[in-house]
């Protein structure tokens, strides 16, 4: 998939014409001239409020990447791509080696390479693959038997933001704000979670990372073949709209699940580092995203027996063929 430039980020904010001083918070800590910034190493975090000064953690490098980018899971320049860390996160807390991990909209291949750090066997689904070993599947109809996943990650689109496809079917081009307030977009994500729900076994976790969004009332909306739609509503004092999309699928899930925790992610956007867009934040009235939700929830019943050490399968040689290409290891996916 040829990938596009991020234009705007997932918060929706479009960047104004407007200049000023950097006032903005700096969150990478400065170092001096001539030197590396060094990534601090990754440990548990404890709290609900995460914080960390990359967007990847320090590891060995992947495939074709390792002389070029060391210590970078995913695709650096994929609009959109998770952080890594916040999957290693979970991944440490609600997985074992040898489990079975899926990301149904995987984008490129993040959740695949921390498994591949950790010893999980990751699976990936996309509607546009951008890797190899990531296999084409809408994440409403997963190829997948029910009760075969141990945990399941997904970071879905937060509304029309970012062009990931040209496939008509891509809940990427549904509007979270569109008209009757995000409806086809939300009844695609409450076919997703049924999804997720259906294939995870009882008792485990799965993790959805999400951001709200606001955008200006004077944007044109875009419907699902990118025409220009009436601005049918406008809320807010500055003449905005605000889309709660965190606490929507939130609710969606609840119906499913069973919360464990919330968790508030610090966005390291680079536009929360340029003061012009601070100072058009104040003058015009609005917020711009500084975190993204994490939500962990648990489906009911009563937790399985764990894979056994002594019969736990490696990761990458769960299954075989095309079947099995999102659960490869590290050594067997050279070439990214």
């Amino acid at each position: 998939m040829a990938r596009r430039p991020e234009s705007s980020g997932r918060g929706g904010e479009r960047e104004p014409a407007r200049t000023g001083p950097a006032n903005a918070p700096k969150f990478r800590p400065r170092t001096p001239k001539g030197t590396t910034f060094k990534k601090p190493p990754l440990e548990l975090f404890t709290t609900t409020l995460w914080e960390y000064p990359s967007q990847h953690y320090m590891t060995g490098a992947h495939g074709a990447d390792a002389a070029v980018r060391p210590g970078v899971q995913g695709d650096p320049n994929y609009a959109g791509a998770t952080p890594s860390w916040v999957i290693w996160q979970v991944l440490q807390r609600y997985t074992k080696p040898g489990e079975r991990v899926l990301d149904p909209m995987c984008g490129s291949g993040t959740t695949l390479d921390v498994c591949a750090d950790l010893g999980r066997a990751g699976r990936g689904f996309d509607i546009a693959p951008a890797q190899p070993e990531i296999e084409r599947a809408d994440a409403r109809r997963l190829p997948l038997p029910d009760d075969s996943c141990d945990f399941v990650f997904i970071d879905p689109p937060y509304s029309t933001h970012i062009e990931y496809s040209d496939d008509p079917a891509c809940i990427g081009r549904l509007d979270a704000g569109g008209p009757g307030r995000g409806e086809a977009y939300y009844a695609a994500m409450r076919q997703v979670i049924g999804e997720i729900r259906r294939v995870l076994r009882p008792g485990r976790c799965m993790a959805l990372y999400v951001s709200d969004s606001w955008r200006k009332g004077s944007e044109p909306r875009r419907g699902g073949r990118g025409e220009a739609q009436p601005d049918a509503r406008r809320i807010g004092p500055a003449g905005g709209e605000f889309m709660p999309i965190g606490f929507e699928l939130f609710s969606i899930m609840r119906e499913r699940f069973e919360p464990v925790d919330i968790v508030a992610v610090v966005r390291q956007n680079a536009k929360l580092r340029k003061g012009k867009w601070h100072e058009a934040a104040a003058a015009e009235n609005f917020f711009l995203r500084g975190f993204n939700y994490l939500f962990i929830m648990q489906k009911p019943g009563k937790r399985g027996p764990d894979v056994a050490e002594g019969t736990r399968r490696t990761p990458g040689r769960e299954r075989g063929g095309a079947e099995g290409r999102g659960a490869t290891t590290r050594e067997a996916r050279g070439g990214r």
